[in-house]
C-alpha cells in the first residue's frame, strides 16, 4: 500500500457515515483507493434490492477517493447517475473512480460499480470544486 492510499484509506475510516452503511476503502491495485459493500437489509429499498441512494453514496465516495489520489480534496457540485441493474441482497459490490478532467478548481469524474464477477450495475458521473490539497507534501 502506497503512503498516499494509507492517507486516504485512515481519511475514510474516519467518515461516520461510511462507517454507518459499513462500506469499506480498500487499496487498489492503480494506486488508488476503491470502495467495497456488501449489501445487507439495511441498505435495500421495499423491493428486497439495494437501495438508489446507498448506490449514488458508494459513487460519489469512490469518485472523491480518485480525487484524494490525486492530492486533492472536493466537494459534489453534480452528480448523476445510470443504474443498468438492480442489486440483490448479499452481493458485494465494488465502486471505483476514475478522473476525467483534472482542473485546478474543479475536476470532472466518473464512478463505476460492479460486483465481483464484474457485472456493471451503475455508472455516475460528477463535477466537484476542489478545496485545496489532501496532504502537505511534507506528508506525502
Amino acid at each position: 500500500m502506497t503512503k498516499m492510499q494509507q492517507h486516504i484509506v485512515a481519511f475514510y475510516h474516519k467518515n461516520p457515515f461510511l462507517e454507518y452503511i459499513h462500506a469499506e476503502a480498500v487499496p487498489a491495485a492503480d494506486g488508488g483507493v476503491r470502495l467495497e459493500l456488501m449489501v445487507e437489509s439495511e441498505h435495500t429499498n421495499l423491493y428486497g434490492i439495494i437501495h438508489g441512494g446507498a448506490l449514488m453514496t458508494l459513487a460519489d465516495t469512490a469518485m472523491g477517493a480518485a480525487a484524494l489520489a490525486r492530492n486533492k480534496k472536493v466537494v459534489t457540485m453534480n452528480l448523476c447517475m445510470d443504474f443498468m441493474h438492480s442489486v440483490p441482497m448479499t452481493t458485494r459490490i465494488i465502486a471505483t473512480g476514475a478522473v476525467l478532467h483534472d482542473g485546478r478548481h474543479t475536476m470532472t469524474l466518473e464512478s463505476e460499480i460492479r460486483d465481483e464477477a464484474g457485472k456493471l450495475f451503475a455508472k455516475a458521473h460528477g463535477t466537484f470544486y476542489v478545496l485545496g490539497r489532501f496532504v502537505d507534501d511534507a506528508a506525502e
